[in-house]
């Protein structure tokens, strides 16, 4: 018996469904075994990420409870948003995203252009043995922990550190200058420190981009009458644009990543309410305290404006600049 419909006849939706459905799982597994080598050598990489980035969101349950430690999450008072309003209402909320905003943003305007500069100049240099010198000596902070990096600042910047000593010398001040003692200086001191902690690694990002671009595209440059500083801006940045693009995109969507360690082995009492981010918040007045719940409902808001911020942003890149993450 025919079955099949008729000259003019309208084919049910359901049957179309069904055979898209059908071309989708064949085109899946088709796909996974011409890669099946891959994916049996990501499995290790799936399962890292299984066990350690999406497990422990099981916890964050606890902001939306009043937990108690050593007893069971599922066991404790559900309270929903009352820790989350508990965190708007304090008299410190607007101090820490105030100071997270700052801090994050001076390390994106001052922070991200510099290892693309230092990238530039590196790459502008002709002797190798002095660009491998300067390559090697900007990479070495990166490896120091932020103990001997505030070490060095202390040093440095104390009361009785080297520059004091210097600016006194020169006769530039009469007394020391407390540029730790003071909050009006934490900002540029904090910033400065994180900027020379990562420059050099951050540039080999860059580095790669550069040497990834045509070198035609200097040939051609250098035939229409292009200098350094024109085969800089017509070439190398408009070759290097997407991967100033995705990792823009990715410094605007930890903007409240403001950091940790360096404020706190920075900071200090009197500075106070110029260094006290999101991170430092929930740890001083949830961890430290024991209200756990309390430290999870502010670091889960901090995520949730991180990932509004990473969706803006890459709609942005990708509409503006026809690059995105995704």
């Amino acid at each position: 018996m025919n079955i099949m419909p008729e000259k003019g006849e309208a084919v049910p939706k359901s049957n179309i469904s069904s055979e898209k459905k059908m071309a989708g799982v064949k085109r899946i597994k088709n796909t996974f075994l011409r890669e099946k080598q891959l994916w049996l050598i990501c499995i290790p990489i799936i399962l890292w990420v299984l066990l350690f980035a999406y497990y422990p969101m099981y916890g964050l349950i606890m902001a939306f409870i009043d937990y108690e430690p050593g007893r069971a999450i599922l066991d404790s008072d559900w309270v929903g948003f009352k820790h989350f309003i508990e965190f708007f209402q304090s008299p410190d909320f607007w101090m820490v995203l105030r100071n997270t905003l700052v801090i994050s943003g001076l390390g994106i305007v001052f922070g991200f252009p510099a290892p693309i500069l230092l990238a530039l100049l590196l790459h502008e240099l002709k002797y190798t043995r002095f660009k491998k010198f300067v390559q090697t000596v900007s990479y070495l902070p990166h490896f120091m922990s932020w103990v001997v990096v505030a070490s060095i600042v202390f040093v440095t910047l104390g009361n009785e550190g080297v520059f004091n000593q210097f600016l006194m010398s020169i006769g530039i001040i009469d007394r020391p200058v407390s540029f730790l003692g003071e909050g009006k200086y934490f900002w540029g001191v904090i910033t400065g420190a994180d900027i020379w902690k990562g420059i050099g690694w951050s540039s080999i990002i860059y580095l790669s981009a550069i040497a990834g671009v045509d070198s035609q595209l200097y040939e051609a440059g250098k035939m229409d009458g292009l200098g350094r500083f024109g085969l800089i801006w017509h070439v190398i940045i408009p070759g290097i644009r997407p991967t100033i693009v995705i990792l823009m995109i990715l410094g605007i969507s930890g903007i409240l990543n403001a950091g940790f360690e360096q404020q706190l082995l920075i900071g200090n009492v009197q500075t106070r309410e110029y260094w006290e981010v999101f991170d430092t918040y929930s740890y001083r007045y949830g961890i430290q305290l024991g209200n756990y719940s309390y430290a999870t409902a502010v670091g889960l808001f901090k995520s949730i404006i991180g990932l509004i911020l990473l969706v803006g942003a890459n709609k942005f890149c990708k509409k503006f600049f026809d690059t995105s993450v995704y």
